[in-house]
């Protein structure tokens, strides 16, 4: 649990699912968003998919390092190399496991069940990163699909705020199948959702699993 303990310190979300995170002297950014500070201390940004509030070129150029790698759904390839020049951008596909550097991460296929704002045939992925012996899921803009269901992670981020995602129950429902040890509810409270989204979450969450804000 120390090790959870140290990643759950290490996590931060900016806004809505703007998350970043270090791990082992390297900084990792999904789906920066609203970033104000010019930090420039990227090490890997990743995008779950290319709506407004996951894919924000102003706040890339505000993180953006020397050397920093970005990641992407393979259908975001040509504007994700627009946006950061001759920085070295990687396509993926769902369900591949990716290796560069100190950076592993499995893709997980992210899309709506019974809504058409995230189709499964757009490729859209969640990242599920491997951390050492730790396991961290960060779902991007899903529902509760079969394949998030089997994710295995210690720590998941899952969205809750409804309206493009899930609801709270549904988000519940989610991470009492999964089982985490912790999960953190996002993309509520601004674009989507409202500020009790959280709470509402961590009251359907079965007692095994511990809710942390970041929110």
């Amino acid at each position: 649990m120390d090790s959870i303990k140290s990643l759950l310190d290490a996590i931060t979300i900016n806004t809505h699912s703007s998350v970043r995170f270090e791990w082992d002297g390297e900084v990792y950014y999904v789906d920066p968003y609203q970033i104000t500070e010019e930090a420039h201390d990227a090490d890997f940004v990743l995008f779950t998919h290319d709506h407004f509030d996951h894919f924000d070129p102003e706040s890339v150029e505000k993180i953006i390092g020397e050397y920093t790698l970005f990641v992407c759904p393979a259908a975001m390839e040509a504007k994700v190399k627009a946006a950061v020049g001759a920085h070295d951008v990687l396509p993926v596909v769902p369900e591949q496991f990716y290796e560069d550097g100190p950076m592993e991460v499995e893709t997980v296929p992210s899309y709506n069940i019974d809504k058409d704002f995230h189709p499964e045939a757009a490729g859209w992925v969640g990242y599920l990163f491997h951390l050492g012996d730790l396991r961290l899921y960060i779902a991007g803009d899903t529902d509760n699909t079969e394949e998030a269901r089997d994710v295995s992670a210690d720590i998941a981020m899952i969205p809750v705020g409804g309206t493009y995602t899930m609801t709270p129950e549904e988000a519940a429902d989610l991470i009492n199948e999964m089982a985490p040890e912790v999960a953190i509810p996002t993309h509520y409270g601004t674009v989507a959702g409202s500020t009790d989204d959280g709470q509402k979450f961590a009251e359907l969450v079965d007692p095994g699993t511990q809710v942390v804000f970041k929110l």
